[in-house]
């Protein structure tokens, strides 16, 4: 495979792994004393420059959201212009995800009624970056347009020019009689994925290491789907209703799982799948968080495919092993964030970080 055009986007990516953050890192950031302490730490590390930059317009959490926002804008954007053209497609596609989140957290903010400025400093965009760079045409004036819309209803509206139309404007009769924004944000999630499956067909030879990857999440989405429905007594059709296709754990396979009589026998039967959610458990309160078993099943399901990706390196599987690194150190370090804007200890945090297991522990 000496002329394999991922030649070219392993030698690029493969000095940038080790700016992924170390144990030790991690660990100096976990014992943070608060926010801007946070932000001070963060200025020795890759995420410097743009806590720099951010300094000027904000300040606190809001400077590290913005700043943790930027790197993972411009890591995307490194990765994507690492791949060879015949793979760029794929990388587009899979990228539109972080176009389709802020859609989704602008709707959500507009159905909760938060405040616009609070909602756009948690967009992930690097500002003079386009959130979701080729993989759509959405940059961050448009996800401004679709912050100054008065309602739901107008933002959806507004959506139809992005091509957003077709699957959502049918859906706001329900909205208005309900008020509930889920349906509006699972049609998202389901088309999202429908089109990145689409684009990783089979004709380079390498697209079914990308369609593991993404199978695997859609998994993971469908196992928490199971758990939430079995931590609310939801109906069996309710859950059925959710269920995003093109995974490996099937609707055909969902009523015999959701006949568990408990979340525990529940998360016993998901173990052979994912073996960390047998030792998770609930959390306390009149409605059970279920943070243990999604972390737990993140956890199982990162392990599994960076190393599948990692031993295919002259293919796709390079460019997505950065993507995913990225990915889970952004949202590692966003929980580290809330974790002391809310005054968690460290021993709390902890336990919830996945890249931080995964990272080499010198440096």
């Amino acid at each position: 495979m000496a002329g394999s055009p991922y030649a070219s986007a392993l030698g690029r990516l493969k000095p940038e792994f080790p700016a992924f953050l170390s144990r030790t890192t991690f660990q100096t950031l976990l014992a943070a004393k608060d926010v801007n302490d946070l932000a001070k730490l963060l200025e020795a590390t890759p995420y410097g420059p743009a806590v720099a930059r951010t300094r000027a317009t904000n300040s606190g959490a809001s400077l590290v959201e913005v700043a943790l926002n930027r790197t993972l804008v411009e890591r995307n954007h490194r990765a994507y212009e690492s791949t060879p053209f015949a793979g760029r497609s794929v990388v587009m596609a899979y990228l539109a995800r972080w176009d389709i989140q802020n859609i989704e957290l602008i709707l959500s903010s507009k159905a909760q009624g938060r405040p616009v400025t609070e909602t756009e400093d948690h967009l992930v965009s690097a500002r003079e970056i386009p959130a979701g760079f080729y993989s759509g045409i959405m940059g961050l004036d448009d996800f401004r347009i679709l912050l100054a819309q008065p309602t739901v209803e107008a933002t959806v509206t507004a959506l139809v020019r992005y091509g957003y139309g077709t699957i959502l404007l049918p859906l706001l009769e329900e909205f208005q009689r309900t008020r509930d924004v889920f349906p509006i944000l699972r049609a998202l999630d389901k088309e999202y994925y429908h089109r990145v499956l689409a684009t990783a067909r089979y004709f380079q030879g390498d697209e079914w290491v990308v369609r593991g990857l993404l199978q695997s999440e859609i998994d993971v989405r469908n196992a928490l789907t199971l758990l939430s429905g079995k931590s609310v007594d939801l109906a069996l059709d309710d859950v059925l209703s959710r269920w995003l296709e093109g995974g490996t754990l099937l609707a055909t396979q969902a009523p015999d799982l959701y006949s568990a009589r408990t979340l525990a026998d529940l998360a016993s039967r998901l173990a052979p799948r994912w073996p960390s959610v047998a030792e998770a458990s609930p959390g306390e309160g009149p409605v059970e968080s279920l943070t243990s078993y999604e972390v737990a099943l993140d956890k199982d399901r990162a392990a599994s495919e960076i190393k599948r990706l990692a031993t295919y390196p002259l293919s796709l599987g390079v460019v997505f092993t950065y993507l995913v690194r990225a990915e889970l150190e952004w949202r590692d370090l966003r929980r580290i964030v809330f974790g002391r804007v809310y005054g968690l200890p460290a021993g709390a945090i902890e336990p919830l970080l996945i890249s931080y297991r995964l990272a080499a522990g010198a440096g």
